[in-house]
């Protein structure tokens, strides 16, 4: 075993509360990195290719718990429907009742995040507040039965200005909260910002999923 990426694994964990959960972004990442992590006891991984990640999931262990977390293409999801974990960037409505009909094919009911943009970054995606706000009061449920809706993501500026950076985690947090106790069943729990820059930022925001790559499997 790498001992380098083991030790990473471990000193991320001891790091975060367990009530911080720690997917390891392994995109990219050969399937013998992953392996590694795997052997360490660590479960979650994040990829951004739902091609690479159906490839990765037919050569590893199936209790994996894979998460989607790049801009998912609707023409792809009905290759990661059987076996996905987590969709992190639900960024359109079109998405969801896509990942609806194929979680439905599949029998299964698929869980997913809605990407929130809060970033100042045209080139990043996911719906303004007012929009996430929308789709969530619309009785999403019953509108998208295979699809149930965990929580919300959003990723910040790409800055070294920690206050411009923690203002956006914030404000995130802030409407998380307020679809919790307004709109929101108890299983919607999930609030996934951070990565390797910023995470312990987002955590002490009130992140409880962060997404780190770099920091446990060394530069791409």
């Amino acid at each position: 075993m790498d001992a380098l990426i083991a030790e990473n694994i471990q000193r991320f964990k001891s790091q975060l509360s367990e009530k911080v959960t720690l997917v390891a972004v392994s995109k990219t990442k050969p399937v013998s990195d992953i392996r590694e992590a795997y052997e360490a006891g660590h479960l979650d991984f994040g990829e951004n290719r739902i091609q690479e990640m159906v490839d990765k999931y037919e050569e590893l262990p199936k209790d994996i718990r894979w998460h989607m977390i790049g801009h998912v293409q609707g023409n792809k999801i009905k290759y990661m429907a059987p076996f996905v974990h987590l969709v992190h960037g639900m960024d359109k409505l079109k998405r969801f009742k896509e990942l609806d009909k194929e979680a439905a094919k599949n029998e299964r009911i698929i869980d997913c995040l809605v990407q929130i943009h809060i970033a100042e970054e045209e080139s990043k995606f996911g719906f303004d507040y007012e929009e996430a706000w929308a789709l969530l009061e619309d009785q999403p449920k019953e509108k998208f039965p295979s699809v149930r809706i965990r929580g919300l993501m959003g990723m910040a500026t790409l800055t070294d200005d920690q206050t411009q950076v923690r203002n956006e985690f914030k404000g995130l947090r802030q409407f998380y909260d307020k679809v919790r106790t307004e709109l929101a069943p108890a299983d919607f729990n999930i609030l996934s910002m951070g990565m390797s820059g910023d995470f312990q930022w987002a955590v002490d925001e009130g992140s409880n999923m962060v997404r780190i790559g770099s920091a446990i499997f060394g530069k791409r």
